[in-house]
């Protein structure tokens, strides 16, 4: 698989809930979080010394990217280590507080809506070459988007107009209205066509997709990325085409995200009518007969496997499943307290369990819950995620952004960053510009 650079930004949900007799506001306690995490600044918006950003989104919560990386493992290291960074940030404040006598509880969510009915963005971000037809390779992409959320759906309850309750495999997928707009809240499309490809212009161009889940699972992450980045390759060289074109791909998204037990079916273009896990098999099996041919490397094969063995186990309804992809592990999870404690879908205790399944907390949260117990299948290592938290990816343009952020901070200089370049803006002004993503060293 050629080089890529690939990227995930993650809206989180920001709650503080005041236990004393002393009310604070929770914007007051959003500005203490960021102050948790630059605690050289007040800022709202700032790159970090791992080379990812971090900044207040529409001015009620947090926002996340992660650092340029160029393999699909680091993706998912960063993307856990936005999470501890976020959960230690709001343990520093609750402890802030409590010394000004302020009691309360701070919250951090990583999931994809509230109670509301707002939708919060896990947006990837794959570089792309210029000379890529856009429009094809969009159309070509849009039913694997539809039905990869069989893998990589969060999983969630729902309420209706009638306020009935039901579990869904991706909540994201319901607040998608359009196929490809430039538009990311008030028509969500698909594929965003923002064009910004924080590199040269003239060669790449950023693909965009808003379409997906968050996840807490490692492994429903994996999947996300790393078997979008393989469609990806196949259909820049010319494979797939728009053969898979969907009837209407917004009805059909929402159609397989109301059916857990995967059996509905959706009707393409050609009359056809598949399942997702039909659609699902034949991305796969493209995508084997091309690597298959042009060489496969372990990691590739690697990725070929979970993905193959994923849709078995899927089409068999394998319970085991229950430890790996987000939306089986919340389905076996909350059926299960369900049952146990009598309760209905519409009892408020399984929309609280369903939250805190998303609670980053590394000790409250429930899905760092069942991973303390061993009850999840990890990709990543602890000290992994530890080293993610601090040191950016070695291969792409983010180690020189850390490696400069952490020199100005040492020596308490002043600076301006953005992803293409840094400037020092104390005397002597200097500027440092990195247009190159791939680039990871410097004269």
């Amino acid at each position: 698989m050629h080089r890529r650079i690939i990227g995930l930004e993650s809206e989180y949900g920001f709650l503080f809930v005041n236990r004393g007799d002393r009310i604070f506001p929770p914007e007051r306690a959003l500005e203490y979080l960021f102050q948790g995490i630059m605690s050289n600044s007040w800022s709202r918006d700032a790159f970090l010394p791992n080379g990812a950003r971090i900044y207040q989104d529409t001015g009620s919560h947090p926002e996340y990217s992660t650092p340029e990386c160029d393999s699909v493992r680091d993706v998912v290291l960063f993307d856990k280590a936005g999470e501890r960074i976020l959960s230690r940030a709001a343990e520093r404040v609750a402890r802030v507080l409590l010394r000004e006598g302020i009691e309360g509880e701070i919250h951090i969510l990583k999931n994809n809506t509230d109670s509301a009915g707002n939708s919060y963005g896990c947006h990837e971000n794959y570089l792309i070459d210029r000379s890529v037809t856009f429009w094809r390779l969009s159309r070509s992409l849009i039913p694997f988007f539809v039905t990869r959320q069989i893998v990589t759906g969060a999983g969630g309850l729902v309420r209706d107009a009638e306020d009935h309750v039901r579990f869904v495999i991706s909540p994201r997928a319901l607040h998608i209205r359009e196929k490809i707009s430039c538009s990311t809240t008030s028509s969500r499309p698909i594929i965003n066509t923002r064009d910004e490809p924080h590199s040269d212009p003239q060669k790449y161009r950023r693909l965009h997709i808003i379409v997906g889940d968050s996840n807490m699972s490692e492994v429903s992450d994996l999947l996300k990325v790393a078997t979008t980045a393989l469609v990806l390759e196949v259909v820049e060289a010319g494979g797939i085409s728009d053969r898979m074109s969907l009837e209407d791909p917004i009805a059909a998204i929402r159609k397989i995200s109301e059916d857990p037990s995967l059996t509905v079916r959706v009707r393409l273009e050609s009359g056809m009518e598949l399942t997702a896990l039909e659609i699902q098999r034949i991305y796969l099996e493209a995508c084997q007969e091309y690597f298959a041919r042009e060489g496969t490397e372990d990691s590739i094969r690697d990725i070929l496997s979970l993905w193959e063995r994923i849709l078995s186990e899927l089409s068999r309804g394998d319970e085991s499943l229950g430890r790996e992809i987000d939306w089986m592990i919340k389905w076996q999870l909350l059926d299960s307290y369900r049952k146990g404690r009598h309760h209905s879908w519409e009892d408020p205790e399984m929309s609280m369990l369903d939250y805190q399944y998303h609670d980053v907390d590394e000790h409250r949260g429930v899905y760092n819950l069942l991973l303390r117990q061993g009850k999840v299948v990890r990709i990543a290592l602890d000290r992994e995620i530890e080293e993610a938290m601090e040191t950016p990816p070695k291969t792409t343009r983010a180690r020189l952004r850390g490696e400069h952020i952490r020199a100005a901070l040492a020596e308490h200089r002043s600076f301006t960053v953005d992803w293409t370049y840094m400037r020092l803006n104390d005397s002597p002004q200097e500027t440092f510009f990195w247009m190159d993503p791939f680039t990871a060293t410097e004269p």
